[in-house]
């Protein structure tokens, strides 16, 4: 392990609460169950994202085998208001290139009033300050213009589309690609 993936792990290992103005990114728990399954469940939600959870025990499979078996730059988006998990946030580093990409899905009864931006502006501020990051990028399956919508506003720069990208749900699908610069972000 190189010293600068070393730091940059420990630094993602430092930052696991980040607070915003409305919500709280944090580690997700076992305690989170009910909020994953309460959108996990839904197909509209989880359609573009990952498989429909049939039960909640899928959404503690979830849990365990995915956000807390590699915790590291995986968030849970709590709402202060609330004390409720209303959706996840993920930050894939990749530090040979020093890039990551970022992921995230919204429990949709709580979509429209921009906690996913503040999320996503929370995740930049860390990727390129505390990381020091050169790039961030995100895709979105072309069927999913919400999705854009965010990484929009969050001055990301569509550079375009992957074509059969991904084999998903037993379909190859499309993807647009979006991203920021570091110098671009300052």
């Amino acid at each position: 392990m190189t010293a600068e993936r070393t730091q940059t792990q420990l630094l993602l290992a430092q930052n696991t609460v980040i607070p915003g103005e409305r919500i709280i990114l944090r580690p997700i728990t076992f305690d989170d169950a009910a909020d994953l399954y309460e959108y996990g469940q839904d197909p509209e939600t989880t359609e573009f994202v990952f498989e429909t959870h049939a039960t909640i025990e899928e959404s503690i499979l979830g849990i365990g085998t995915y956000f807390m078996s590699d915790p590291i730059g995986k968030f849970a988006i709590e709402l202060r208001s609330e004390n409720k998990m209303i959706g996840t946030f993920d930050l894939r580093v990749n530090e040979n290139d020093s890039k990551a990409e970022i992921g995230y899905v919204l429990n949709k009864a709580y979509q429209g009033n921009g906690y996913m931006t503040e999320a996503g502006a929370l995740i930049l501020d860390l990727a390129f300050n505390t990381l020091r990051l050169n790039k961030v990028f995100s895709l979105h399956d072309v069927k999913n213009p919400q999705s854009g919508a965010v990484m929009k506003r969050l001055n990301m720069t569509y550079e375009g589309t992957l074509r059969q990208d991904k084999f998903f749900k037993g379909k190859f699908c499309d993807y647009s690609y979006y991203s920021i610069l570091k110098t671009e972000y300052h």
